[in-house]
């Protein structure tokens, strides 16, 4: 583990490089460039309101802040998961001609998702702003959920990353159970008008509830979130880390073969 850790560290630029060209190829052709990062989740949020402030925004304290929180955090995880899925079918020619750690291009994937979640969430503080939520103390933890939803999307991805050389069915699988799980996590919904066996069953196999609850703790309502919620965020963040980057260090080997 010790000599992976360094090698991480010796191929730094390279992941470093990875992550620029990754954002400046998501923004190359776009007229508004970087811009678009911050606009595209407050159009999508204003359509969402729309849609859906005349079911909940009856239940829902503060429906813009409470919907855009829940968008951005899920949209990170979705389109980090996405593009780990062809991380490494993605990179084959340059993996057949020369010796680079594998997982490089998985982490430079999530990492670079992780920048544009950076970017839109001057999409989130323009909306905090206009619908006045305080600002306070507890925002300043914002960055430990992040780790935690970073964690748990760079497990998902490694596992992922190495499923689609093998079988790349996955990637469209996995289309149906993303979109499964955005309607199974309270996004755009109040957890209460789900029955409560329905509740137990997210709370317990939903990482993105967890997350995306504690985050709504610190900025909507400014408290901590319960140390139940934070301790069961963080296990299921390292466990999914765990068995994703076993999986991909198992089979890293036979990748050669099947790219």
């Amino acid at each position: 583990m010790i000599g992976r850790i360094k090698r991480l560290y010796d191929f730094r630029h390279l992941l470093k490089q990875l992550v620029i060209k990754d954002i400046k190829l998501k923004y190359r052709r776009s007229f508004l460039g970087y811009l678009w990062s911050v606009l595209n989740p407050l159009l999508v949020m204003v359509v969402m309101l729309l849609v859906f402030s005349h079911m909940f925004r009856s239940d829902i304290e503060n429906f813009p802040a409470y919907l855009i929180i829940g968008q951005t955090l899920f949209n990170f995880m979705s389109e980090a998961t996405n593009q780990a899925i062809y991380s490494i079918t993605g990179n084959a020619s340059l993996l057949q001609k020369v010796y680079v750690p594998k997982y490089i291009f998985t982490l430079s994937k999530v990492t670079s998702s992780l920048v544009n979640l950076l970017f839109a969430m001057g999409a989130m503080v323009i909306v905090f702003i206009v619908s006045r939520v305080k600002f306070s103390c507890y925002m300043f933890l914002m960055p430990v959920v992040l780790m935690e939803l970073y964690l748990f999307s760079l497990g998902l991805g490694l596992f992922l990353a190495q499923a689609a050389v093998f079988f790349r069915d996955i990637q469209y699988i996995y289309t149906v159970l993303l979109t499964a799980w955005t309607y199974m996590t309270p996004l755009f919904y109040p957890m209460s008008l789900l029955p409560e066996s329905m509740q137990r069953g997210i709370k317990l196999f939903n990482p993105m509830y967890h997350y995306v609850t504690q985050f709504r703790e610190l900025v909507m309502y400014q408290s901590l979130p319960g140390w139940r919620s934070v301790t069961y965020g963080f296990l299921l963040a390292i466990l999914c880390l765990g068995i994703g980057t076993w999986s991909f260090l198992r089979s890293q080997d036979k990748f050669i073969l099947y790219i």
